[in-house]
């Protein structure tokens, strides 16, 4: 199958500039919404209300992108990259997609699980020593209200499927010591390397015991050292010869080059009117720079085409333009809910919803009580962006925003698009 990179390479070498070829961001093969059962008056319909939230102040900018039957139907941007600007919205602009990384390292993982280096019930102090003898912090009150905090002995290993299901007894979180402050905090782990933060980080006590239930957690990023260590490559060089090249995802990474700073979106908080405030932490800049910590649980930045483009290949059971990420079986296995019934502590999984590998999992709409289709499954950043894979419709979709705390719009829009499937 010839892909679009292939023609352009062809047309670059007819005007005999092959050579000085620039790695150009590829979308999906194009198609009328008509004519895969895409309704376009409620595609419009979307944009008008995601323009009406830009008048409003309750956004920025964003673009939104859907593909069904493998074809991309719409892509479109509304709003500015910059609000103070007014600078419009390109269709290339970068956006910090912090969780929606995820998906990306469990892929990666999912590549070395089919080379045999390692299985899923495997203890991860097979391969990291330092979370042999976890304990677990026990933070309660007695009968009198006063605050009772101990540990004890994990009662089993944290294996691989725990650090990938988010059941290893790690929260985002982190335990509290016996002073009530976190620990996390204070262990400063991003401000260390990779393999030295991993390490940092299984010093510190669980929150629970190790799979019993589910607790959004830093897990992503043990599954990031640990690709460094099955594959002997940095995590980055790794999802650059094994994601990101493959899928031509060329403005995806841990870090944005000068040339393309002008393309990344500024990054806003909700304000406590719903509306718009700048953010002024390190993350408006800290993605200019290669960090220090290569964050496996939300360190990408990447674009909606790049991300289709990934999202496709998940779709398509683990090919894209001919070329194979992983096996059929892989993508079945990240896919499939796994949690059963265990319970969810905390995190942002959607009711009715189970969860694989990285990816929360639609048990069926008589769960979830919403528009969608059982086996859907989806993630989403902390800037609220959000991708949805539906195998039964056979469409994908990527939605990109910077606003932290603004995610109610990002799940309204999926909630929206799936009233634009009709029959052909």
């Amino acid at each position: 199958m010839k892909s679009t990179f292939l023609k352009a390479s062809a047309i670059a070498l007819v005007f005999g500039t092959l050579f000085f070829l620039p790695a150009i961001a590829q979308t999906l093969p194009q198609a009328q919404p008509a004519d895969v059962g895409v309704s376009s008056a409620q595609l419009a319909r979307i944009k008008a209300l995601q323009d009406q939230y830009v008048k409003d102040g309750k956004l920025a900018g964003g673009t939104i992108l859907v593909a069904r039957n493998g074809k991309m139907v719409y892509f479109d941007t509304f709003g500015a990259i910059d609000k103070e600007s007014g600078k419009p919205m390109p269709k290339d602009a970068i956006f910090r997609i912090y969780s929606m990384t995820k998906p990306i390292i469990t892929v990666a993982a999912l590549t070395l699980y089919e080379q045999g280096k390692f299985n899923m019930l495997d203890p991860v102090s097979k391969y990291i020593p330092e979370f042999a003898n976890m304990k677990v912090a026990i933070d309660t009150t007695d009968a009198a209200g006063k605050r009772v905090y101990y540990t004890v002995p994990a009662e089993r290993q944290i294996t691989i499927l725990d650090l990938m299901r988010h059941t290893s007894g790690i929260n985002n979180a982190g335990p509290k010591d016996e002073k009530g402050d976190s620990i996390f905090a204070q262990l400063r782990i991003q401000q260390h390397p990779l393999a030295d933060g991993i390490k940092l980080l299984a010093s510190a006590p669980l929150v629970h015991q190790p799979a019993t239930g589910f607790d959004y957690s830093p897990g992503p990023d043990v599954i990031g050292r640990l690709i460094e260590i099955w594959s002997g490559k940095p995590l980055d060089q790794y999802l650059d010869e094994t994601i990101f090249k493959p899928l031509h995802m060329v403005d995806t990474g841990f870090w944005v080059p000068e040339e393309k700073w002008s393309r990344i979106a500024t990054l806003y908080d909700a304000a406590p009117d719903g509306g718009l405030t700048l953010a002024t932490d390190s993350a408006q800049d800290s993605y200019k720079k290669k960090p220090i910590f290569l964050s496996g649980a939300g360190g990408l930045a990447s674009t909606t085409v790049d991300y289709s483009r990934f999202a496709q290949m998940l779709l398509n059971k683990g090919e894209l333009d001919g070329v194979r990420i992983v096996s059929p079986k892989s993508i079945e296995l990240m896919s499939s809910d796994l949690l059963g019934d265990l319970p969810i502590y905390g995190g942002p999984v959607v009711p009715g919803y189970g969860f694989g590998l990285t990816v929360a999992v639609n048990r069926g709409p008589a769960k979830t009580a919403s528009v969608g289709s059982e086996g859907e499954y989806y993630w989403e950043g902390a800037a609220s962006s959000i991708f949805f894979v539906d195998p039964k419709e056979n469409l994908i979709t990527v939605y990109m925003i910077q606003k932290r705390r603004g995610v109610a719009i990002s799940r309204e829009y999926k909630r929206m698009l799936y009233a634009a499937l009709v029959p052909k």
